[in-house]
């Protein structure tokens, strides 16, 4: 039985990555995300090494080219991209006029969800469970999500070189509006079913509020977006046309606006 502070370890280096938050503000929620959940693919490998198998060592590996590839993303957007910065300018708060309290509640809430987020595979490890198929079926999931949203984000990149002032309309953009966003759901979804056969009693509450608070920030993320894009492109005639007949995050879902749900914030 291991013991119940391994949980807890989790949750203290999810503290330790997203701390870079106080660099910048916006990186309890960026390069704290990608890189927090790397570091704990690590660490679930370094913790559970002696009963790791196929299935869980695949997850875990998982976590860390997923953290990586979504840090080493943003990284590169927010430090070397001028035109995103420039797009970007008085969209996201700076942190300077953001109290030190405020700053401490949100870089604890980060951690956590953080940590429960990856719980569905730590308490599979936790429990010793080893793999059954819903963890092979989990990691082909995580695997599709990881490949739309990277996918998503080199098409937008392409097609806003071309044209940087157009709103993007072209490959996976012409199935739903946030392609990167779906991506960043379905790999969530697969971590979620990775559970299944492992997971017991409370443990799912655990699952369940990392499962429910990363499609709750994706839909966050999305209405943000959208109230962006309609000041930007609002009086584009096509940009009207696309924003009535493109869902803007489930495809074949006729939900086409998120922008008047305000509880929608993150």
């Amino acid at each position: 039985m291991y013991p119940a502070w391994y949980f807890w370890l989790l949750f203290a280096l999810a503290m330790l990555v997203s701390s870079i938050g106080f660099k910048n503000y916006v990186w309890f929620i960026s390069l704290g995300y990608g890189f927090s959940i790397a570091a704990a693919g690590l660490l679930m490998l370094i913790l559970f090494g002696k009963t790791l198998t196929l299935g869980t060592i695949l997850c875990c590996v998982i976590f860390f080219l997923y953290g990586c590839r979504l840090g080493g993303y943003l990284a590169y957007r927010e430090l070397k991209s001028s035109s995103y910065k420039k797009n970007m300018v008085g969209e996201i708060k700076d942190g300077k006029t953001v109290p030190m309290g405020v700053k401490l509640a949100i870089w604890v809430t980060c951690a956590l969800l953080y940590a429960t987020q990856v719980s569905p595979v730590f308490f599979r490890l936790y429990n010793n469970a080893g793999s059954n198929a819903w963890v092979y079926i989990s990691a082909v999931i995580m695997i599709c999500g990881i490949t739309l949203e990277s996918a998503a984000d080199i098409q937008k990149n392409k097609a806003k070189k071309v044209n940087p002032k157009r709103f993007v309309d072209t490959g996976l953009f012409r199935i739903v509006r946030c392609p990167n966003y779906l991506g960043e759901m379905i790999f969530w979804t697969g971590v979620f079913i990775s559970g299944i056969g492992a997971v017991r009693g409370w443990q799912w509450l655990v699952c369940l509020l990392g499962y429910g608070g990363i499609i709750f920030v994706m839909f966050s993320g999305a209405r943000r977006l959208e109230i962006r894009q309609n000041k930007n492109y609002g009086k584009d005639p096509e940009y009207q046309k696309y924003v009535k007949t493109v869902p803007i995050l489930l495809p074949f879902v006729p939900l086409y606006s998120v922008e008047k749900y305000k509880w929608l914030v993150a």
